[in-house]
């Protein structure tokens, strides 16, 4: 087993639990709130073991800023702030299955579109096939609140539902526009980097919008949600973000994605037996068609880097320099 397949099982099991200590926190806490402390205190934590390794932090030329920006904005705001927000109407299992299917077959889609993937017809009905599953999933919600307005909830939890499936959309639009940094940066310092600074705007948009926010950081939320904090602190960020942001370097965003195979199974499972949490057959037919989608995409990708046939022409200059960087150096392309 080699050093980017261990990373990756790792991944799986951390990203795979984290949902629980997500459910444990916002239970007591606001959600933006909970977010913006795990996220600012384990950007602290990245940077300051950077440092103790004895590598300097990098100064940021002028061109990048507007990327990096871009990147934090979108991998830890947007995401997770509709993330957390959207588990307070989303069972467990139904929102780690919802996120976590989209994620690769989103990546693999802004691959494409940025012309980071090549186009085909296979990868094309991937990415319908995923938006069939979530019709499948959305559309009893939609319809239930289109003709029963009046019954309270369904409006809510199809919005939470929504906001669950844009963080994912989101996070793999931010890890696609995150390649280019990796290729002038340490994985470590935009994993602190993004973490930090998107964790401390979290906080800030969560004392301006959320109430008892403020009240929060007294830290009065009991030992389940202060244990979920520091499992997502330690585990889900400081860990599991990290190991993310190093597999996204290493091997690509579609590929890094291929943890959504392992991670929903085991949030479901645990959601089920931590909150006796139910799921109908409608769900567990959209999340199967969801995940098989996710399969495809990511198999196709995997058939692709691992066959002799001659590599693509790269269609942009950061294309071209990524292409002879991988020639110079074939251990990077190591599964």
């Amino acid at each position: 087993m080699n050093r980017n397949t261990a990373t990756f099982l790792v991944l799986c099991v951390i990203w795979g639990t984290t949902w629980i200590g997500i459910k444990a926190g916002i239970a007591t806490v606001p959600p933006l709130m909970f977010a913006g402390t795990r996220f600012t205190v384990a950007g602290l934590l990245i940077l300051s073991a950077t440092r103790l390794r004895g590598a300097a932090l990098p100064r940021v030329a002028k061109r990048n800023w507007p990327r990096l920006f871009v990147v934090t904005l979108f991998m830890i705001p947007l995401c997770y702030g509709l993330l957390f927000w959207g588990m307070l109407y989303v069972d467990t299992g139904t929102a780690a299955v919802l996120e976590l299917s989209l994620t690769p077959v989103t990546l693999l889609g802004f691959a494409l579109l940025l012309g980071d993937e090549r186009y085909d017809g296979r990868r094309l009905f991937a990415i319908l096939l995923g938006a069939a599953g979530l019709c499948i999933l959305f559309g009893p919600e939609a319809y239930a609140s289109w003709t029963h307005a009046d019954q309270q909830g369904r409006g809510l939890r199809l919005l939470a539902m929504t906001a669950v499936a844009s963080a994912a959309v989101i996070y793999a639009w931010g890890s696609v526009l995150a390649r280019p940094l990796l290729e002038v940066y340490s994985s470590d310092f935009i994993a602190g980097f993004t973490t930090l600074f998107g964790g401390a705007f979290l906080i800030l948009i969560s004392l301006v919008v959320e109430p008892g926010a403020a009240a929060a950081l007294k830290g009065d939320w009991g030992w389940p949600a202060w244990v979920g904090w520091l499992f997502l602190v330690l585990f889900g960020s400081f860990i599991g973000y990290t190991l993310f942001i190093r597999l996204l370097h290493e091997i690509g965003a579609s590929r890094a994605g291929a943890f959504a195979f392992v991670s929903p199974v085991i949030a479901v499972v645990l959601g089920m037996i931590t909150y006796g949490e139910e799921v109908s057959l409608i769900d567990i037919i959209g999340m199967a068609i969801m995940l098989f989608a996710a399969f495809l995409a990511l198999r196709e990708r995997k058939q692709e880097t691992s066959s002799a046939s001659p590599p693509l022409i790269p269609r942009s200059a950061r294309a071209v320099a990524e292409h002879e960087r991988r020639r110079a150096h074939p251990a990077a392309n190591q599964p």
